[in-house]
């Protein structure tokens, strides 16, 4: 990623002062009390009672996650839904901040917190104005496990939706920067999981045995080489060994061996070849060693690409919050993955990365115990989510006139 716009002059974008002012609240609250996926009940208990608070009719998914709605004043026309996610992640918080989690081992390392509060903040002004199309609050949990929005989606959180927006806090962006992009913004992520069963020997006679370390060496060279000579160089695609169990003693040799790794592709016919590609590998591997093989392949969250209308809404309510000249794009895609993806295979939608760094050099990384971002980046989010349900409600009223 890169920030080729020039240092823009932070601001709260159209938030009243007071409106901002919970919303730091609202996350510094969130920050203390961090809750990991599927387990997000205070978290999902603060959002309906600020839902309550603001006299929004919203409906709970069980312990976790919310489904709020705000009337439009053509009532008979596809929503637009706004979407934030609620989990934390299992991390020690070493950033010493006066809010620092109060949970052992969990940190909201990735801007969750920021970005519920903002969700909130924009449904207090939202609830003011007058809706050209119905808007529909997401609160979706688990988002960091890739489970949460196929979750939502089975609860109906997209019925009677037409467009779907959501973004990113990211330090990588000075704050006062929005990042709309047009294309790929993140990989699909696949994971695999294979399986060697040799035959198990003493390692001073190797001729009597079939050694699993050697067959799964072999393999994950293979692996390794599928995304250099399979894949045009220049459409990002990634095959990643990241575990590799075998072996009991130093005088023994294997006979079983375990791996698991990750696929990623920001091409859905790339993500398609790449999938054969390691069955294949893996398959004839294990055939030249005389090897049994186990392979199990999970499909997970689908690549996610911004296109059509709604990057071009999505651009212009940009624009609005913070100036041509502050609006950018991502320079390189994200090869992480980001569940968004399922709903935007339903509908059309667009995600966005709102920049979230006070100044100076980019300081630590998402998914760290040190990581932290602007405050400031709240209200203009918080402006974006408003500006962005008007746009897009009034692309959806005009469609019925």
């Amino acid at each position: 990623m890169g920030d080729p716009t020039p240092a823009p002059t932070p601001g709260r974008g159209r938030i009243a002062s007071d409106v901002f002012d919970r919303i730091v609240a609202i996350r510094r609250d969130l920050h203390r009390h961090p809750e990991l996926s599927g387990r997000e009940r205070r978290t999902t208990d603060r959002v309906c009672q600020r839902l309550d608070e603001l006299g929004i009719r919203h409906r709970r998914l069980g312990e976790t996650g919310v489904i709020a709605d705000l009337p439009g004043l053509a009532g008979d026309v596809p929503g637009v839904a706004l979407r934030a996610d609620l989990d934390a992640l299992p991390i020690q918080e070493r950033t010493g901040l006066e809010f620092a989690s109060e949970e052992e081992g969990v940190m909201h390392a990735c801007a969750h917190d920021g970005h519920t509060a903002m969700l909130l903040g924009a449904a207090e002004v939202l609830r003011g104005e007058e809706l050209p199309a119905p808007v529909r609050l997401l609160f979706q949990p688990a988002e960091e496990t890739g489970t949460g929005a196929r979750w939502m989606l089975e609860e109906g959180a997209l019925e009677g939706v037409g467009m779907i927006f959501a973004g990113h806090l990211d330090i990588e962006f000075r704050t006062g920067v929005l990042a709309v992009t047009r294309g790929p913004v993140n990989a699909s992520v696949d994971t695999f999981r294979i399986v060697i069963s040799g035959r198990e020997g003493h390692a001073a006679r190797p001729h009597e045995a079939l050694d699993a370390v050697v067959v799964g060496s072999m393999l994950v060279m293979g692996l390794q080489t599928i995304v250099a000579r399979e894949i045009e160089p220049a459409l990002p695609s990634v095959v990643t060994v990241g575990r590799f169990e075998a072996g009991r003693a130093a005088n023994v040799i294997a006979g079983r061996a375990e791996l698991e790794g990750t696929i990623r592709a920001h091409d859905p016919e790339i993500r398609e070849h790449l999938i054969a590609s390691v069955r294949r590998v893996a398959e004839s591997t294990a055939k030249v060693h005389g090897a049994e093989l186990e392979l199990e392949i999970a499909e997970g969250a689908p690549v996610l690409v911004n296109r059509g209308e709604p990057y071009e809404i999505a651009r212009e309510a940009a624009k609005a919050v913070v100036g041509e000249s502050s609006v950018t794009w991502m320079k390189n895609a994200n090869m992480g993955g980001e569940d968004f993806g399922y709903f935007m295979e339903r509908v059309p939608g667009c995600y966005i990365r709102f920049g979230a760094r006070a100044g100076g050099p980019v300081g630590f990384p998402a998914h760290s115990g040190q990581f932290d971002f602007d405050e400031e980046a709240l209200g203009i989010g918080a402006a974006w989510f408003v500006d962005v349900a008007l746009r897009a409600g009034e692309a959806m009223a005009g469609r019925r006139r």
